[in-house]
């Protein structure tokens, strides 16, 4: 894929309407936003310091680095498990990683290199705390790796590159799975900038991670440790909560934080924990709350939430966590990573145990969808439950980097993760005007929703705006209002209008105006990060010769709710499970509707309102950009608006009825067809045979060139079976793997709200 350079242009402000009146102005007037840009990102990865394959050394370069075989990430969050881990991952692999202050370190005896799976005991890295394990592969309490070892290398790292690198963490949650989260206080403090970087071994850090590593000891569900950090000396109390109510919490005063215990049916491990981590919002929102984020994270992945122990999230579980702290619950990570596993996402049918039961239950939905989980995939589902509220919910998606599975790290081929940027990418707009990128302006755009997320390079530039028009002289034009669309998307920024709104905020209407709404996107040219040039197997179904590493938009669809405001805890709309095994997701891998699910996951208002394409009765413009690359521009107008509502938008490179990918209406199919877990269940040939295929024991790089036929990896049909292309033999290779996440691309924007004078207010939005 070719990456183009960002700029900033200016905005001419156009005339407006105000809230009140319908008086058409006479002069210019813009709304007060600090000038940004979308920025693409990744909060969520791993390294050796958790369950990762490689350094952080490797991990930052990879990711943020400019290089071919580099995927240039504009800003990142290093965030593993909480807990605790044995390895070192500070220390690099090779010389090429080697740095002034971190350089390659080897044994003094032998000359082996000590590399990132090198333990801390082997380090000479003194362990803290109640420390666990057998000699000398003791494990570090998380909190001391990322306040003592972890925090340090990333800053370094960070102003060595020039670019906002920082720490969070992937927290396994109590009463839950895992979440994506961080506190930036402390981390990249503006002293950095002028910092003088040693040319020796060691770094002494301007700023400290100490936060994040307190949220760790007090609040992650595998932190055990009673030390209170060791000479740190934490409590976790959070100011004005009563711990007393033994039926409530389980408050152990060595540790001086909650442990909830017990296990077995009737434990109700669960529903402490969840309290447990209602209380860790609380106090991110007390002491935090300008510099924190909380995003569950392939929050279907793990199944319904089980009251007994650990397991996934419904949607009251979310409701509470915005509740608690709507300036830091303000989204989930349902587009998962591992896309290139044999269970997409890792989501698959019975794949979780429930305590006390023998049945095991499926990841919520059963697979992925699309490479999306239910919660986000299902138009009307959980996603759209609440955003019917009017919440400040968002959309992420993340690379839950681990490894390649049978490849080794530095191979184009994946039978398990992408690198943080290529593949999925969070485009964030960052309000940081002449200023450097910086954690606070970041995580302050996480917050606001003005984000939206891309697999396979589908898109990589989005304008996507709503203004109020009036008859009369509050009139707007549709050319006008796609005027401001296109130079947005030139400037690779938003608007900055009064009576106009975008991603994650709110235009307030009087009833009747009409909506005119104007999207652009840029579909870009040349080869993506995909290392397959054969042509699509999926597409070559419906006779569409595409190859995989040029994806070309076929569609973008416009989904419409309305929002009926607040539901309220204990209101028969507030809980409710989505519907378990195959009640939802079926064996044949069809799946039930939204009548089988209760209300609270659902807003039966959702649906589609519009959809673009290349030709049709909704034919998108193709037009020439600044910058000499191809955008696309489609506007239409919402008219008369008489209630509140939400317009979002998701855009593929499938058409609609695609076999085993897509419905007759263009929504994603579950993965199941494609999942390599079950070789059974494969549906997709996959028969290019080509000329430069290597085979799997061979490492393919960068500079080894497009791989042009079925690569050696992929699933076998067990037996004879009867696709949509017709009979496939025995051993016939299947899309499975990396493969079929290439040739399934999704992008997903948050919600711009209309809030109309007299109707639902839009609560959740400021």
């Amino acid at each position: 894929m070719q990456f183009f350079s960002k700029h900033q242009i200016a905005l001419a402000a156009i005339s407006f309407l105000g809230a009140a009146s319908a008086v058409a102005p006479t002069a210019s007037v813009a709304a007060t936003k600090v000038p940004g840009q979308y920025v693409a990102g990744d909060f969520h990865n791993h390294t050796t310091c958790s369950d990762g394959a490689i350094s952080m050394q490797k991990l930052i370069k990879k990711s943020t680095g400019k290089d071919n075989g580099e995927w240039g990430l504009d800003w990142f969050v290093q965030a593993g498990h909480g807990g605790t881990g044995s390895r070192n991952c500070t220390l690099a692999e090779d010389a090429s990683l080697a740095t002034p202050a971190y350089p390659l370190v080897t044994d003094a005896t032998t000359g082996a290199i000590k590399g990132p799976t090198t333990t801390w005991e082997n380090s000479g890295v003194t362990l803290k705390g109640n420390v666990s394990g057998t000699s000398p592969s003791r494990n570090m309490w998380r909190w001391q790796s990322i306040k003592e070892v972890q925090y340090p290398i990333t800053e370094y790292l960070a102003a060595l590159k020039n670019t906002p690198v920082f720490m969070g963490l992937e927290s396994v949650v109590a009463g839950h799975e895992h979440s994506s989260m961080a506190v930036i206080t402390g981390q990249l403090p503006t002293s950095l900038d002028s910092v003088v970087l040693p040319t020796t071994p060691g770094y002494t850090p301007q700023g400290n991670a100490t936060a994040l590593a307190q949220w760790s000891y007090c609040f992650d569900r595998g932190d055990s440790d009673t030390s209170r950090g060791a000479e740190n000396q934490w409590s976790c109390e959070v100011t004005g909560s009563d711990y007393s109510d033994t039926t409530k919490f389980n408050w152990n005063t060595t540790a001086m934080k909650l442990i909830p215990t017990g296990s077995g049916v009737g434990s109700g491990v669960g529903t402490k924990g969840h309290l447990k981590t209602v209380e860790s919002l609380k106090w991110m929102q007390e002491k935090h709350a300008g510099g924190s984020y909380y995003v569950p994270a392939h929050l279907e992945r793990a199944g319904p939430f089980n009251p007994d122990s650990n397991n996934g999230f419904n949607v009251e579980h979310l409701r509470n966590f915005n509740n608690a702290a709507p300036d830091i619950a303000f989204g989930m990570e349902t587009q998962p990573g591992h896309g290139a596993s044999a269970e997409r996402g890792e989501y698959r049918q019975l794949r979780n145990s429930f305590v006390g039961s023998a049945t095991r239950v499926d990841s919520v939905g059963g697979s992925t969808y699309g490479g999306t989980g239910v919660y986000g995939a299902q138009v009307g589902g959980v996603w759209d439950a609440l955003l019917g509220e009017g919440r400040n919910w968002w959309f992420f998606a993340s690379s839950d980097w681990h490894n390649r599975g049978q490849f080794g790290p530095d191979d184009r081929r994946s039978t398990q993760d992408f690198y943080p940027g290529e593949y999925q990418r969070n485009y964030t707009l960052v309000r940081n005007g002449s200023d450097k990128l910086r954690p606070q302006a970041i995580v302050d755009g996480l917050r606001t929703g003005n984000n939206w997320a891309s697999s396979g390079q589908i898109i990589d530039r989005l304008a996507f705006i709503a203004c109020a028009s009036y008859a009369g002289r509050g009139a707007r034009t549709a050319a006008s209002v796609e005027a401001l669309a296109v130079s947005a998307a030139n400037g690779n920024t938003d608007i900055n209008v009064s009576g106009c709104a975008t991603m994650g905020e709110k235009l307030a209407v009087n009833p009747g105006a009409n909506v005119i709404v104007s999207i652009v996107v840029r579909d870009p040219a040349g080869v993506s990060s995909s290392p397959y040039s054969f042509p699509n197997p999926s597409l070559l179904q419906v006779g569409i010769n595409q190859p995989l590493n040029q994806p070309v938009l076929d569609h973008v669809d416009v989904i419409r709710g309305m929002v009926t405001g607040f539901r309220q805890p204990g209101a028969a709309d507030y809980a409710g499970e989505w519907p378990r095994n195959t009640d939802w997701l079926r064996a044949d891998g069809s799946t039930a509707d939204l009548s089988v699910v209760p209300a609270a996951a659902k807003n039966t208002s959702a649906a589609l309102l519009k959809s673009f394409s290349a030709a049709g009765s909704n034919a998108w413009t193709a037009f020439t950009a600044a910058d000499g690359t191809q955008m696309l521009k489609m506007t239409f107008t919402v008219p008369a608006v008489q209630a509140s509502q939400y317009l979002r938008l998701r855009g593929t490179n499938l058409p609609a009825s695609v076999p085993y990918e897509t419905d007759a209406n263009g929504n994603p199919l579950p993965d199941f067809f494609t999942n390599a877990a079950n070789t059974a269940n494969l549906r997709v040939p996959c028969t290019t045979v080509g000329t430069n295929v290597p085979t799997s024991a061979v490492s393919w790089t960068a500079a080894s060139g497009a791989i042009d036929g079925c690569p050696a990896h992929l699933a076998t049909a067990p037996a004879a079976i009867t696709t949509a292309s017709g009979p496939v033999a025995v051993g016939q290779k299947m899309v499975s793997y990396d493969v079929a996440a290439w040739a399934d691309l999704w992008f997903y924007s948050n919600p711009i709200y209309v809030q109309v004078k007299g109707s639902t207010v839009v609560a959740g939005v400021k």
